[in-house]
C-alpha cells in the first residue's frame, strides 16, 4: 500500500494552475500524487474576458488547454464538477467519483455577488466563464437583428452595465469600440445606442486614483458611455433596472459586474466563511485545517491597515506560488513560508489603444498604460507557458 501523499487541487483557475504547475516545477518523481480536477479541460484568463463579452476578440483566444500546460506524468487530470468537501473524512466528492486528499487546495472560483438585489440572478448576465461570454456576445448581436424588425424597440439598443469597477469599465470600454461596426453591419442610427455604467459608490474604479479614475470616465464619455454613478440599483427586471428613487431604465441587456462571492460549497463544507470566502492564515490554511490551503476568490486576507485584499488574479496568482512552496516543505517537514502580497501594479483597459494603470510607483495612461496591460498579459502566459504560449496566444492579447 502506497505511503505516498497525496494533493488535491480544486480548480484550475489562477491559484490553482500556478499550484500545480510549480509543484510539478518543485516536486520529486513519487514524493507525491497531486491531481488536478476542474469542470473544464482549459484554464481560462479571466483577465481578457471583457473583450470576448463584447465582440472584439474570439472567446477562444481566452483559454488554454490544460493539457499544453501540465504534465501528465506529475500531474494527474481529473474532468469533473465538485459536487462537495467533506474535511472530516478527507474526501472530495464528484459528479462521477470520490477522491481522497492527504492534502487538499480549493481554487474553485467565486460567484457573481447580487447584495439580495431582486431580480439579478433571473434577468442578469454575468462576464465570468468562456460560456458566459459567448452567451453576452451572441445576445448583444441579436438585440441588433431584433431591433431592424421592431424599431420601436429602442430598449433593445439600451446596454446596462452593473458596476463600475475594473470588469464594468473594462467592458463598456470594449462595447463602446464594437457598437459603431454593429451599427454599420445592421444600418442602425449610432444615435440610438445607449451605454449605461451604474455604480453605487461615490466613484467609478472605487479605491483607484482620482486622477486616472477621471481621466478613464473622460475617456468612456466621449465614447458614449453613460455613467450614473452613486446610484444603486435597486431591481432588476426583464423590462431593465430600477435605480435611485423608483427611476426605470428600460434595457433588454443587463450585465452585472458588481462583485464577487466565495463558492458555496465551500459553506456547505462547515468552513467558517464571510461571504463565501475563508479567512485564511499566513500559511494560506483554513483555520483548524493544516493540510487545507485555500486560494483567490474562496479565500480572504487583510492587508496591513486591516482592510481585505480584493480577489485579483495577481494575488492568486501569488498565493499558487506560496501554496506550492508550503505543500513541498509540509511534505519534507520543513518551515512553511507566510504569505506576503506583492502588489506589481493594476492596469485597466478602456478600449482600443487606452488603458490607465499604477504600476513601479507611477501613473500611467493612454497608449502607455495600453502597452502596459499588454506586457502583462504577456508575462502570464510566459509564466504558464514559456515561450510557445506566448508566441500562439500573444498576437491576440
Amino acid at each position: 500500500m502506497s505511503n505516498i501523499p497525496k494533493i488535491v487541487i480544486l480548480g484550475a483557475g489562477y491559484g490553482g494552475v500556478l499550484t500545480a504547475l510549480r509543484l510539478q516545477k518543485e516536486l520529486n518523481y513519487n514524493e507525491a500524487d497531486v491531481t488536478l480536477v476542474n469542470k473544464h479541460d482549459y484554464h481560462y484568463i479571466t483577465t481578457h474576458l471583457h473583450m470576448p463579452a463584447a465582440g472584439t476578440d474570439n472567446p477562444e483566444n481566452a483559454r488554454v488547454s490544460i493539457s499544453k500546460l501540465i504534465d501528465e506524468f506529475k500531474i494527474d487530470f481529473v474532468k469533473s464538477t465538485v459536487v462537495q468537501i467533506r474535511p472530516q473524512d478527507k474526501k472530495v466528492i464528484l459528479e462521477d467519483g470520490t477522491l481522497s486528499y492527504d492534502y487538499l487546495v480549493v481554487g474553485l472560483g467565486g460567484e457573481p455577488e447580487t447584495f439580495g438585489i431582486p431580480g439579478l440572478g433571473e434577468h442578469a448576465m454575468n462576464i465570468r466563464s468562456i460560456n458566459s461570454v459567448r452567451l453576452i456576445r451572441e445576445h448583444i448581436d441579436y438585440q441588433f437583428a431584433r431591433f431592424k424588425r421592431e424599431p420601436h424597440r429602442t430598449d433593445y439598443l439600451t446596454f446596462i452595465v452593473g458596476g463600475a469597477g475594473f470588469t464594468g469599465i473594462e467592458f463598456v470600454g470594449e462595447l463602446s469600440d464594437r457598437i459603431p461596426e454593429l451599427c454599420k453591419q445592421f444600418d442602425v442610427d449610432p444615435a440610438l445606442v445607449k451605454i449605461y455604467n451604474i455604480e453605487a459608490a461615490p466613484t467609478a474604479l472605487p479605491g483607484f486614483d482620482p486622477e486616472l479614475v477621471e481621466y478613464a470616465m473622460d475617456v468612456l464619455t466621449k465614447k458614449n458611455v453613460t455613467f450614473r454613478i452613486g446610484t444603486a440599483i435597486k431591481e432588476c427586471t426583464a423590462e431593465g433596472v430600477v435605480v435611485g428613487e423608483g427611476e426605470e431604465i428600460k434595457s433588454a441587456t443587463v450585465i452585472w459586474t458588481g462583485g464577487i462571492r466565495g463558492n458555496r460549497l465551500i459553506e456547505d463544507a462547515g468552513f467558517e466563511t464571510m461571504r463565501g470566502r475563508v479567512k485564511i492564515d499566513d500559511q494560506l490554511r483554513a483555520p483548524g485545517h493544516e493540510n487545507i490551503y485555500i486560494l483567490g476568490d474562496n479565500s480572504l486576507m487583510f492587508n496591513p491597515e486591516g482592510r481585505p485584499y480584493p480577489p485579483t488574479a495577481q494575488i492568486a496568482m501569488q498565493q499558487g506560488v506560496v501554496c506550492a512552496h508550503n505543500l513541498v516543505a509540509s511534505i519534507r517537514n520543513q518551515p512553511l513560508k507566510a504569505f506576503a502580497f506583492s502588489n506589481k501594479g493594476t492596469v485597466a483597459s478602456l478600449g482600443k489603444g487606452e488603458a490607465i494603470g499604477l504600476a513601479f510607483g507611477k501613473k500611467y495612461k493612454g497608449r502607455v498604460a495600453a502597452w502596459l496591460k499588454k506586457m502583462i498579459d504577456l508575462r502570464y502566459l510566459f509564466i504558464i507557458g514559456g515561450i510557445p504560449l506566448v508566441l500562439r496566444k500573444g498576437k491576440f492579447f
